[in-house]
């Protein structure tokens, strides 16, 4: 990976709302007691959806309980009276990001304090995607914890022997051996079964058609879905005869043909997360000045500069994001190691691709939450959950204002990013002490 990058829309009626806010609680002396949840209505933004239509101007969410309630305009929304108001004129909201593809820490402190970095940066939930060996990742999946993204795990990924490479993978080498560890990931319940097919440049053999294909119909058979790391195109075509679900990277050996764009046409409901590279140009980092101390990020900015090589490994994945995005296969978002801000990079590398701001919005919200199968996020409509940036500029004229976070709120409650990056801040003085 390039070192950079290491790193029913108007809803509810009067009535409908009614019976939203108030609820039964149970009886006292007899008499049963209604509640009223708090409502906070944010008014007068700009709203992106999440879903790929227009956006709706001078918008309005009602959250309760750290949902959405009802989106719409301002007048076509009625706004309980005793609702706290909060006014965003000027402002843009959009959903949370959905990370499809991470690498985090094996440590509670250590992945805890990862999960909270990507909510400063827009993340609602990052996916740990195959380096996840123990019971911890399933524990923090089922947690809530304050001013942090929510966590998915595919457990341990699975691939050939790869000696001197990570060894928390099922290592195989059988047919069996690859539907036993199909089976153990299906009693964790696992979001996606990971698989590597990679001869990582002659270093290891490759997955077999035969294992690969083993290990999708025994995933198939748990209702599980398989995601494959890849790098050659001839691979990806295999995968796609196989009945792979989704590609953890795009084709980066050559630009796709038309027959793997057939194939991928064949199999509509296949997902790519392109993971681009770097693009190998100089970049003004200073947006990271929030979290990043001086002297790192004046060595981080010293380090961006043009790089023929990575331009051009950058041309290849982004002519195939280019054509592939035009043939209509659904395309989400990962952005592999464990940098908090890496999705910014990402979504401004996929528009230099040839995506549009609104594409590249669609699949770092709605369609990664549906390749993670989370109906509660993704999208801004009502009876989702309240995880939604508010964004001082609007992405779709620049994809690059993702980074003008005004305020992230996750499960209707908003992120102390304030605190956060002070104790960031804080804790490199101490270090560097």
């Amino acid at each position: 990976m390039h070192p950079m990058k290491l790193r029913s829309r108007f809803a509810a009626s009067a009535g409908g709302l009614a019976i939203l806010l108030v609820g039964c609680a149970g009886e006292e002396s007899g008499a049963a007691q209604d509640t009223v949840s708090e409502v906070t209505a944010f008014e007068g933004a700009r709203l992106i959806l999440g879903d790929g239509g227009q956006p709706i101007e001078d918008g309005v969410l009602l959250v309760a309980d750290g949902r959405l309630i009802e989106v719409g305009t301002r007048g076509g929304v009625q706004v309980p009276t005793e609702a706290v108001r909060i006014d965003l004129t000027g402002k843009t909201v959009m959903p949370a990001f959905v990370d499809t593809h991470k690498h985090l820490g094996s440590a509670r402190e250590t992945l805890t304090d990862q999960l909270q970095h990507l909510a400063y940066y827009g993340v609602g939930v990052a996916t740990s995607l195959g380096q996840d060996d123990g019971d911890l990742a399933f524990q923090i999946r089922a947690e809530t914890i304050p001013d942090a993204a929510r966590f998915r795990t595919a457990g341990r990924g699975i691939t050939m022997s790869e000696p001197g490479r990570s060894e928390v993978p099922y290592w195989i080498t059988t047919e069996e051996e690859a539907r036993t560890a199909v089976r153990e990931l299906a009693e964790r319940e696992v979001d996606l079964v990971k698989i590597w097919v990679d001869d990582r440049n002659g270093q290891y053999e490759k997955m077999s058609p035969e294992l690969y294909g083993a290990i999708i119909d025994e995933a198939h058979r748990f209702g599980l879905r398989v995601t494959a790391h890849i790098f050659a195109l001839d691979d990806a075509k295999g995968l796609l005869r196989a009945g792979v679900d989704a590609f953890a990277h795009g084709i980066r050996d050559q630009d796709v043909d038309d027959e793997v764009i057939a194939l991928f046409q064949d199999h509509p409901e296949v997902v790519l997360v392109p993971n681009m590279p770097g693009r190998g140009v100089a970049e003004d980092l200073s947006w990271l000045s929030g979290t990043v101390p001086p002297v790192e990020l004046q060595e981080m900015q010293a380090a961006s500069r043009d790089n023929p090589d990575a331009q051009e490994a950058f041309g290849i994945q982004a002519r195939n994001l280019a054509r592939l995005n035009d043939a209509g296969v659904r395309i989400a978002f990962g952005t592999d190691g464990s940098t908090p801000w890496s999705h910014h990079l990402e979504m401004a590398d996929m528009v230099a691709a040839g995506m549009t701001p609104a594409e590249v919005i669609v699949a770092a919200t709605r369609t990664s939450a549906e390749l993670l199968q989370i109906d509660e996020v993704g999208t801004l409509e009502p009876g989702k959950s309240a995880d939604f940036l508010v964004l001082d500029a609007n992405p779709l004229d620049d994809i690059t204002n993702t980074r003008r976070i005004n305020a992230v709120y996750l499960r209707g409650a908003q992120v102390d990013r304030e605190a956060l990056g002070a104790r960031w801040m804080a804790a490199s003085s101490t270090e560097e002490a």
